[in-house]
């Protein structure tokens, strides 16, 4: 048997990696108005910030269904696989849930499901740890049992220019204490137990991305040249640059990897979010 992975569009993997290892990715949707999108097949990024730079309302986001993952799973199954899924935190969204669902319609199969209580680079680092330990023959057990670790090891920080997408959005759990503040004060906030928390407050976007390198420097502590470290953000690929160089500097690891926040995820931040994802 052999292991295939399984995850959700959230991750925003390279074609060129999905390709080559057979991912298998289900997609969440995003709805403007009436119009429905599976994210990743039917909407660009490009094709996604146009729409949501013109769109009237907001557009609003939802898991795939029981069904989406019980076809791919059935399929795997079938070539005799075992199948290792990781998905969006499960306090952001009901992907984990819908990914449960069709594993308990299918109890001869061999999956497990791992709640990543992350999503974007830090969903993305825990899948490039995961196929690599496939690679190296670890069973789906161990695989899944190094997730959670790496899981609770994960810090996920990030900046974004305003609150009013994910107070729209209904993702602003605790940061909503921040919605009073000044216009120009941009947030940092971290992804805690898979739930969006503040943390602090800076007065400009600049120093608010430089604080966050210090957060991200402190977190890692001894630990950094070792640290697996991603950057993302939303149609600000310079800025992203610039915090990927700086903490590959002070950190002393390898080049972080650099992604673009997709529809599902934007539609929460809104244009100009900067994240990071480290572990160690």
């Amino acid at each position: 048997m052999t292991i295939k992975i399984v995850t959700d569009s959230t991750a925003y993997l390279p074609e060129a990696m999905v390709r080559e290892h057979d991912i298998r990715v289900v997609p969440l949707c995003v709805h403007f108005g009436a119009e429905d999108f599976k994210e990743g097949v039917e909407l660009s990024i490009a094709e996604f910030y146009t729409r949501l730079r013109e769109a009237p309302e907001l557009p609003s986001t939802s898991q795939p269904s029981p069904g989406d993952f019980r076809q791919v799973f059935e399929e795997l199954a079938e070539q005799d696989h075992e199948i290792l899924v990781l998905t969006i935190s499960s306090r952001l969204s009901g992907t984990w849930n819908s990914a449960m669902a069709a594993t308990e319609m299918l109890p001869e199969a061999r999956i497990m499901v791992v709640d990543s209580l992350s999503t974007s680079v830090g969903l993305h680092l825990m899948l490039m740890a995961a196929l690599e330990s496939t690679q190296n023959g670890a069973s789906l057990e161990h695989v899944a049992e190094q997730m959670e670790k790496i899981r609770d090891r994960m810090h996920v920080l990030f900046v974004v220019d305003t609150l009013e997408y994910l107070a729209k959005g209904g993702r602003i759990g605790n940061a909503k204490a921040f919605l009073g503040t000044l216009l120009k004060v941009k947030p940092i906030l971290i992804l805690k137990d898979g739930a969006i928390e503040p943390l602090e407050q800076v007065r400009s976007k600049r120093k608010a991305e430089m604080r966050l390198l210090d957060l991200i420097e402190e977190r890692l502590a001894d630990g950094a040249p070792q640290a697996r470290v991603a950057v993302t953000h939303a149609l600000v690929p310079d800025e992203a640059r610039v915090v990927a160089q700086e903490l590959a500097d002070r950190l002393g690891c390898a080049e972080p990897l650099v992604s673009e926040v997709g529809p599902v995820i934007g539609t929460h931040t809104g244009p100009g979010v900067v994240g990071v994802a480290a572990y160690v």
